[in-house]
Order: C-alpha cells, then structure tokens, then sequence
C-alpha cells in the first residue's frame, strides 16, 4: 500500500530550479531516506509534502490526499520536524507541547500515549525552557511535538544535526519503535551509519533524482560522493613542532553548584589539529568560550597563543580564529564584501587584503562567484569560506565549533584539506565534531563527559587502550557513563 506517490514535481525560486521532474513513491510503513548534498532540493520536497509549499508543476498525495486540493486533510496526518528544531526557547517543555496539541486541535492529554515511550525521558524537566536544553533533549521533545496529535506519516528533515552520536543512535531506536506503530517515516540525513537504517533511499542530486533503490546499492553507486577517499593524516607534521600553544591547568567553570567545566587540564602544540569531543551537554562549548575570552573561568589557568585567559582576553580575541556552528559570515553581503570587512576587523591593511582577496577566491575556486551574496551560497561554500575568513589573518589558533554540521562526505572532505593546509602553515586547530569519521583526522583528541576530560591521546591510542574497532565506539563507550541527569 502507496502511503506517499510523488509524481514529476519541480519548484523552482527564480532562476534556481530546486527540483527538477522529481518522482517517488514510499511504501505505508515504510523509513524512507531523502538523502543528497545541500541544495540538493531535500527541503522543499519535505515542504511541499508537508503542504507548506506549492509545487510549481506534477502532483504529490499524502495518504491519498492531495497536497495543492486537500491540505488541511494532509495537516492532520503529518508530523514534521524540520532542520532547526521548530521549538520556541523562551517556552518549557510542557508549554511547547501544549502550544503544538493546540495547534491540531488536541491535548497533551489526549496524545500521551503516542508520545510516552519518548516523552517520559523528558518529563521530569517540562519546566525548564527549550532554550536550556542539551541537543539530545530537543530532539526529544521536537520529536514529541511532532508526535502529539498522533500523524500517520513523519517527515524528518535532517533530525540529528549537531547532535552527538550517542542520542543519534537513542534517536534512530526510538524511530524503529514509531515504525512497528505502522508510522510511515521520511528522514534526510548526512550521516551514511544513519542512511544505512532506511529501507530505501532516493538520492537527489541539483534537484535531480539519481537514484532510488536500498541505501547499500546507492551509497556504492554514488561512492565519489558518499564514501571519498580519506587524507593523509598530518600528524608527522604536528610531531616536529614542540612550542606549546595552548596550555591548560585546573579550569573550572561553575554556575551555582553546577560544574559545567570541572578541573580540566591539557595542552595543544602549534600545528596540531586537536579534537575536542564530548556529548551534548559535556561542556565542550563552556570550555572553549573561556579559550576564546568569551567567558571567565571559575577557577584554574590557561594560557592561549601566549596570552592569559584571565587577564588578557581582548588580546586573545586578535590573535585568534573563531568560526561557530552558526557562522559570523553577513548574509546580505557578497563573497568579496565579507572578505574585505573581516579583513579590516583583524587589522589588515588594504593592500595586504586586495592581494590575499585574490590568493584566496583563486584557492577557493570562487573567482566568478566574488559579487554572489553569501546568502545565495550553498552551506557547503558558506563553511569553506567561513573558514577561509577565520584564517585570513594567519592567526596562531583556530577554534572550529562543529565546522561541517549537515553537509555531504564530499564537501566535508574539500573542508578538512582546508584544514590540513592551514595546519602545515603552523596554525594549530582546535575543534569539535560530532562526526566520528572526522576524528580520525586529529593529531590528538580529548573526550569530555560530565564536564571533566575522560580519555586523551591520539585517535590509535585511545582505540587501543580502550579496545575499540574505530572512534565510533570509542566515543560511545565513554559517552555512556556520563551520570548527569540533564543530557
């Protein structure tokens, strides 16, 4: 039984074509993966499923409804949870609950049961704010949201960005229970462990469909995209560098009783690439905003690119990059625009930033795209350039929080040999991720939990000393004896 016919839809945004002729079916009961590169038209096929978006030719039912003719009938069928969480963070748990039963005429009430399995492991918090809660905690809850008026068909957009791999894996559980419920299930996802779980995949490619079939034959057809040939590791490299750039003793971090970063100590050497993993919630974020002279430690010293974290922030901030999660790139400037203004921020002369401008539009093959608004940018570009500004001033450090969050293997890769680059010029790199393939590039990692450092050393040593098969399960056996309540 058909649950979701899609048949030869486009959509385009002006001269952008998101889809192009896009055919599907999905199979009631079925988990089914639409998976691509950014850009690639994932969206807005999950928006025009969900009726928030008109497609511009074809046709598309939804439990036998149409989407254009009978949206209010798809509305009440369908749970979506889309990329950015829809929660409201000024709002707890229970209001946001409430807010999304209202919203398809329920109660919470009336839908617990549907939700219990996932929402119990929340509940005890239904009075602190969405805004306050780790990743894996929204996940739950949107999830619940999503849940709460008892849908018959899930729409899942990018569901685990961002999020550590051990509340993917309690995710990717909970969506096995919600299918032997009967639940159809439409899910993207970037990471392949996650594509592997779908029952089938259709592989969008510049709006195209490339491909359907079991996500074992797409992932091997598409290989150059999905599974690219790993880097030369860099750390003969860092091996040869003995200066000490970043040197940590005793941090703490404390608000109220809650030890957020609880008596950390380590050191980084210039050109290292340095992992800094942990769970949600671990405290990586507290640690590095005291690195980076964002916020002051409780107790204990650290000293970045020669500087004290507790007296001489501000001159930290000038000899450091930083780029975050949600980039610091302004959207309604162009490529060159953005370049020139980070460039004035750290000081540069003109001259010097007219020369690097050109060096770095070449390196990065965007010599045609320098007047583009970044906002036109795919994510990919956006995070390579993000990078590329964070480095313009050939800084000491580079804090990289979570740097290739939702992109594709492919671009990840181009990302991390912009990293390597920039390690062999002797700029040391501090970052973290969730994706545990990306770990093995480190020179050395740290593991966070319950906001002290578990294991240290480089990606062999802990495998070995842990007696795991790869980063994966070392991460996840450590990750699973965190005892705080709040993850």
């Amino acid at each position: 039984m058909i649950s979701i016919e899609v048949q030869h839809v486009s959509k385009s945004y002006g001269k952008v074509k998101a889809l192009q002729d896009v055919s599907f079916s999905v199979g009631k009961g079925e988990v089914f993966g639409l998976i691509g590169p950014d850009g690639a038209g994932k969206t807005s096929m999950f928006r025009i499923l969900c009726t928030l978006l008109l497609p511009d030719s074809g046709t598309a039912t939804v439990d036998g409804f149409d989407v254009v003719r009978q949206m209010k009938d798809i509305r009440k069928r369908v749970g979506y949870m889309p990329g950015r969480f829809s929660l409201y963070q000024d709002l707890t748990v229970e209001e946001n609950l409430e807010f999304f039963a209202t919203l398809f005429g329920t109660t919470i009430d009336a839908g617990y049961d549907s939700i219990k399995a996932i929402y119990q492991q929340i509940e005890r918090f239904k009075n602190r704010k969405a805004g306050a809660l780790s990743g894996g905690m929204k996940q739950k809850l949107a999830l619940s949201c999503a849940l709460v008026h008892q849908p018959s068909v899930l729409f899942l957009d990018e569901p685990t960005t961002g999020v550590d791999p051990v509340s993917r894996k309690e995710f990717w559980e909970m969506l096995s229970m919600l299918k032997e419920r009967g639940i159809t299930i439409v899910a993207s996802t970037p990471y392949l462990d996650e594509v592997r779980q779908c029952e089938r995949v259709a592989f969008l490619s510049e709006g195209k469909v490339m491909g359907i079939d079991r996500p074992e034959v797409i992932l091997d057809r598409f290989k150059d995209i999905f599974n690219p040939p790993p880097i030369v590791s860099s750390v003969a490299v860092a091996q040869q560098q003995t200066e000490q750039v970043i040197e940590v003793e005793h941090l703490v971090k404390a608000f109220g009783t809650f030890h957020a970063v609880d008596d950390i100590s380590f050191c980084v050497k210039r050109g290292e690439i340095f992992g800094f993993l942990g769970a949600n919630g671990a405290g990586k974020t507290t640690a590095m905003h005291m690195l980076t002279g964002l916020n002051q430690p409780t107790s204990g010293t650290g000293i970045v690119a020669g500087f004290d974290i507790r007296t001489e922030h501000e001159q930290i901030k000038k000899h450091i990059g930083y780029m975050s999660q949600k980039f610091s790139l302004y959207e309604d400037l162009t490529v060159a625009e953005n370049i020139r203004l980070f460039g004035g921020i750290y000081g540069m002369k003109d001259d010097e930033i007219a020369s690097k401008t050109d060096r770095l539009l070449k390196q990065l093959k965007f010599e045609e795209h320098k007047n583009d608004l970044v906002g036109s940018l795919p994510l990919g570009w956006k995070q390579k350039l993000a990078f590329s500004v964070s480095i313009f001033h050939e800084p000491a450090i580079v804090f990289l929080d979570e740097p290739t969050g939702g992109v594709d293997p492919a671009t990840r890769r181009q990302f991390w040999e912009l990293i390597y680059d920039a390690a062999s010029r002797g700029i040391t790199v501090f970052v973290t991720t969730h994706y545990m393939d990306e770990a093995e590039y480190c020179d050395r990692i740290s593991i966070m939990v319950d906001g002290k450092i578990s294991a240290i050393g480089t990606p062999e040593e802990l495998k070995r000393s842990l007696n795991q098969p790869d980063m994966d399960h070392v991460f996840t056996h450590l990750a699973r004896k965190a005892k705080r309540s709040d993850n």
